[in-house]
C-alpha cells in the first residue's frame, strides 16, 4: 500500500484503466494474428525455426529446388540470397561462381531477396554519391531515412512478443505482480532499445556498422553542400551534431552554413524526437536493472569513428567561393602508448604446462596452455554445460554465428550461479565455472608480466554440435578459423 501511494498514476489514470488498456490490446493482437494467419495453435512455431528463417536456411533448400526445375536465374537469386546471410559457407560460394558461368544468368539475377529497404537503398546512395552524382545521392539518403524511420517502427513492434532474455530466468520465481510486470517490460524496452544495433547490423554479421544512423545526416549535409542547397546542408549538420556534439568538423561546416544562411537553424524534429526517447529508455533501462538486480551496459551505438572516406569534408570560406579544404583521414584520438610486450611468467599453478609462446603461434601475446583443469572437473563442466547452456546464448540469439554446419549453445556465469542458487544445478559445479575462469585471469596476469590487473568483462561456457543432415560431402573447415571474443573493452 504504500508503494501504491508513492508511486501513484495520474489522476486521469487508474489499474483499472491500464488494465483495460492491456487486456483490450491484447484481444486486438489475437483477433489480427487469427484473421492474417489462421488460428494460433497452427502458426505458433519453435526457436530453432524461427532462427533457421533468420539464417535463412530455406533459401538453401530453395536453390536446390531451381536447380531441379532447370530455373538458374532463380536458383542464383536464392543461392545470392543465402550466401549474404551465411559468407563463410564455403560450398555455395563454389555454388555462386558456377551459376555465373551458366548460360542465361545474368549478373542482375544476382538479388538479395531478402534485403532490408534502409540498408539497400543506403548502400545504392553511397554509390552515387561516390560517382558524383550529388543531385541523386541525397534523394536516395533521403529515402534511406524513411525506411530507416519504418524500420525501427516494425522493429518495436517485433519486441512485444514473447521475450527470454539472458540472465532473466528468474522470472518464474517472482511471484509479485508489479515485480513480474516490471521484468517483461524491462525485457521489451531492452528489445526496443536495441533496435539501434538490429537496424545497422548486415545479415550474416554480428556488429552493426559503425555510425550508421548519423552517417546519413553526415552525407546528406555535404550532398546539399554540393548542390547549393545550404538551408537543407545545415539542418542536416546541426541533425548531425544531436548524435556527435564535439565532433569538430561538422560544428565548423555549421559555422560556415550559419553565416551563408544568415541564421541559426534547427536539427530535424524526427532526429531530435528519435534521441530523447532513447535517452529516456536508457534512463528506464538503468532504473529497471538497479531494481530488478539485472546487469545492463549501455553500448555505442553511434560510434563516430565511422565517417566518410572521401578527404573533401569542410566547406570554407563565405565570400561566395565554394572552396574546399581537405582534412586527413579521421585518426582514433586515444594516446597510442608504446609497450614492451613481455612473457615468460610464472604459471602459478603446479602441473599448467606451456605448450606454445607466441613465437611458436606466429603472432604477439599469444599462449596455449594445457593442464589448467583437471580430467575430473574438465568432465564436471562438461556436464554443466549440457545442463545450462541455451542455443544462441551470447551470439544475439543466433545458434550458428560461425558457421551453419554447427550449433552453438552458452552460458554465463552469472547465469550458471543462479542456476546454483536455484538448485536446478550443483552449486559445486557452478562454482567450479567461476574458479577456473578466475584462475586463467590470474594465469595469464602473471605469464605477461603486466603491471596492471588484467580484468575479464566477459566469460563463456560453449558447446559447439554438428548440425545433422549438414557434413556430407563438405571440404570446408568445421569452425573456420577467427579471433574469439578478446576485444579490448575501453572501459
Amino acid at each position: 500500500l504504500r508503494c501504491q501511494d508513492q508511486h501513484p498514476f495520474d489522476g486521469t489514470f487508474s489499474d483499472l484503466r491500464f488494465f483495460d488498456v492491456v487486456l483490450q490490446r491484447a484481444a486486438c493482437m489475437n483477433a489480427c494474428i487469427d484473421e492474417k494467419l489462421g488460428s494460433q495453435s497452427v502458426h505458433k512455431v519453435s526457436e530453432d525455426v524461427v532462427q533457421d528463417f533468420h539464417r535463412r536456411i530455406p533459401y538453401n533448400y530453395l536453390q536446390l529446388a531451381y536447380q531441379k526445375l532447370q530455373q538458374p536465374e532463380k536458383a542464383a537469386a536464392a543461392a545470392h540470397t543465402y550466401f549474404q546471410a551465411n559468407p563463410e559457407h564455403v560450398e555455395m560460394g563454389q555454388d555462386l561462381e558456377q551459376y555465373k558461368d551458366l548460360q542465361g544468368v545474368e549478373e542482375n539475377h544476382f538479388v538479395d531477396r531478402e534485403a532490408r529497404p534502409h540498408q539497400f537503398t543506403f548502400t545504392k546512395a553511397v554509390k552515387f554519391y561516390d560517382s558524383g552524382d550529388y543531385e541523386g545521392a541525397a534523394a536516395l539518403f533521403e529515402d534511406a531515412l524513411v525506411e530507416y524511420y519504418k524500420a525501427d517502427v516494425e522493429c518495436r513492434a517485433l519486441c512485444q512478443g514473447p521475450q527470454g532474455f539472458e540472465g532473466h530466468d528468474h522470472l518464474r520465481y517472482r511471484y509479485s505482480l508489479h515485480e513480474l510486470v516490471s521484468d517483461h517490460f524491462t525485457q521489451v524496452l531492452h528489445c526496443e532499445h536495441e533496435c539501434v544495433r538490429d537496424l545497422a547490423t548486415r545479415p550474416g554479421r554480428l556488429s552493426p556498422m559503425e555510425n550508421y544512423l548519423p552517417l546519413h545526416y553526415d552525407y546528406l549535409q555535404f550532398a546539399y553542400f554540393k548542390v547549393n542547397r545550404p538551408e537543407e546542408a545545415l539542418q542536416c549538420a546541426l541533425t548531425y551534431c544531436l548524435f556527435h556534439e564535439e565532433e569538430e568538423f561538422m560544428t565548423e561546416n555549421v559555422e560556415f552554413y550559419r553565416e551563408i544562411v544568415g541564421h541559426e537553424g534547427k536539427p530535424r524534429e524526427e532526429a531530435a524526437w528519435y534521441l530523447r526517447r532513447h535517452r529516456q529508455e536508457l534512463e528506464l533501462l538503468l532504473t529497471g536493472s538497479t531494481t530488478m538486480g539485472v546487469d545492463f551496459t549501455e553500448g555505442n551505438y553511434w560510434s563516430n569513428s565511422g565517417g566518410r572516406d572521401d578527404s573533401n569534408r569542410i566547406p570554407s570560406g563565405t565570400n561566395g567561393w565554394m572552396d574546399y579544404v581537405p582534412i586527413s583521414e579521421k585518426k582514433n584520438a586515444s594516446a597510442v602508448v608504446s609497450l614492451q610486450l613481455r612473457e615468460g611468467g610464472p604459471l602459478l599453478y603446479d602441473g599448467v604446462k606451456l605448450v606454445q609462446n607466441s613465437l611458436a603461434l606466429n603472432g604477439t601475446q599469444r599462449v596455449l596452455l594445457d593442464h589448467v583443469i583437471s580430467e575430473e572437473e574438465c568432465s564436471n563442466l562438461r556436464g554443466l554445460a549440457h545442463a545450462v547452456t541455451m542455443a544462441g546464448d551470447g551470439y544475439r540469439g543466433r545458434m550458428s554465428p560461425h558457421t551453419p554446419n554447427e550449433k552453438f549453445e552458452g552460458a554465463t556465469v552469472l547465469k550458471t550461479l543462479q542456476y546454483g542458487y536455484e538448485g536446478r544445478v550443483p552449486m559445486r559445479s557452478a562454482r567450479l565455472f567461476y574458479d577456473t575462469s578466475e584462475r586463467v585471469r590470474q594465469i595469464v596476469e602473471s605469464y605477461f608480466l603486466l603491471n596492471s590487473t588484467l580484468h575479464f568483462s566477459y566469460t563463456h561456457l560453449v558447446c559447439r554440435t554438428a548440425i545433422s543432415g549438414q557434413q556430407d560431402h563438405r571440404n570446408d573447415l568445421s569452425h573456420p578459423i577467427h579471433a574469439d571474443n578478446c576485444l579490448l573493452d575501453p572501459d
